[in-house]
């Protein structure tokens, strides 16, 4: 039994670890043809003649911006997986001081085979059932919003502000005479096509998108989890000063006319709503079992039940176990009679019952 037990839990160990391994590689794979191939055709959008919404000046490449992509995608990578694997550790070096923690261990999840240390699994699985997850979902929500941010700009190929600076459309072979004329073709432009197709792609904030994502996530991991002592401003300062640096993201994208308003507000809100759905939703505001707290199997108790010693009762239980017994037959006996003979009978039960029970009282004084 104990054998058929243990070949279970390795199927359904891999089953999950298969599942899960095929979404996030379908995650990544997805976010990569998205971000590096032109699999998906970004829509062209018009614009008109001389539109001063799309005449702001051009900075310089993405690079030159002060908080450039390469910083901000290893800020929002590396950050929030040190800290949470730092503080995953602590945790679990504080609390996990039995001596048969590897013994109870191999029994969940996998039996004997292939067994993971709880604090590799509470780092890295992305889909347990007995384990609040941290790294794995938070990898797993950072592709996803990438994914979804990186749809929203090919679907809708809104056009940054300063557009029409790289663009460098001839407006007099255009016939811009008339600033009202709305041009739609893509041959329209003259400049450079690979800095065109970058400035096709604002909406929404691909940067305020991710940073936020990081930051409330981040927040609401700090809330939930870390409850020690003389934490009660220190949370709240960690969490808004996250949450303030990826505002100043946003603002500094709008800033160096690199994306509208509207751009970095539908950034945030999908970074918010990823963050908070996978906090809420899927790890349950990190309330998974407890990494410091989990007790041993306790399937040898129904092997072993307990000896349990006979209860003698005592004369006075005996007595009302007897006076309820004649109580429940003279009950039968009443429902028979009429209304008169019923009543007779109660009042004779009761004279009768207090007389015997005056004269147990006399036997025992």
């Amino acid at each position: 039994m104990e054998k058929m037990t243990d070949l279970k839990s390795r199927k359904e160990f891999y089953k999950d670890l298969t599942v899960e391994l095929v979404i996030m590689a379908g995650t990544v794979m997805l976010a990569y043809y998205f971000e590096y191939t032109d699999t998906f055709n970004v829509h062209v959008q018009g614009f008109f003649c001389y539109e001063t919404a799309y005449t702001k000046p051009y900075l310089g490449p993405e690079d030159t911006s002060a908080i450039p992509p390469a910083l901000l995608y290893a800020v929002v990578t590396g950050v929030p997986t040190l800290l949470i694997t730092v503080t995953e550790t602590v945790l679990f070096l504080i609390q996990y001081t039995s001596k048969d923690l590897d013994s109870r261990e191999k029994t969940i999840m996998t039996g004997d085979c292939c067994y993971l240390n709880p604090l590799v699994r509470r780092n890295f699985r992305f889909l347990e059932r007995d384990v609040a997850p941290t790294n794995g979902v938070y990898m797993f929500g950072l592709f996803t919003t990438d994914i979804f941010v990186n749809a929203g700009q090919v679907v809708t190929g809104n056009l940054a502000p300063h557009f029409l600076t790289l663009c460098k459309p001839n407006y007099t072979a255009l016939g811009c005479q008339q600033a009202l004329r709305y041009i739609s073709h893509q041959e329209a432009c003259t400049g450079n096509e690979n800095d065109i197709l970058r400035a096709r792609k604002t909406f929404p904030s691909k940067e305020a998108a991710l940073s936020v994502y990081a930051a409330v996530y981040m927040a609401m991991y700090i809330t939930f989890t870390v409850k020690a002592k003389g934490t009660r401003l220190a949370k709240p300062v960690m969490s808004l000063g996250l949450m303030c640096l990826a505002f100043l993201t946003g603002i500094n994208r709008v800033a160096e006319y690199r994306n509208h308003w509207s751009d970095v507000i539908a950034g945030f809100i999908i970074g918010v709503a990823i963050a908070t759905f996978l906090v809420v939703c899927v790890v349950h505001n990190f309330k998974g079992k407890q990494l410091l707290n989990e007790d041993p199997p306790q399937d040898h108790l129904s092997s072993n039940p307990m000896v349990s010693s006979p209860r003698v009762e005592s004369p006075l239980e005996k007595y009302i176990a007897s006076q309820v017994t004649e109580l429940r037959m003279d009950d039968e006996e009443l429902s028979s009679r009429s209304l008169k003979g019923r009543l007779l009978s109660f009042f004779s039960w009761i004279t009768g019952k207090s007389s015997r029970f005056r004269h147990l009282q006399n036997t025992r004084q």
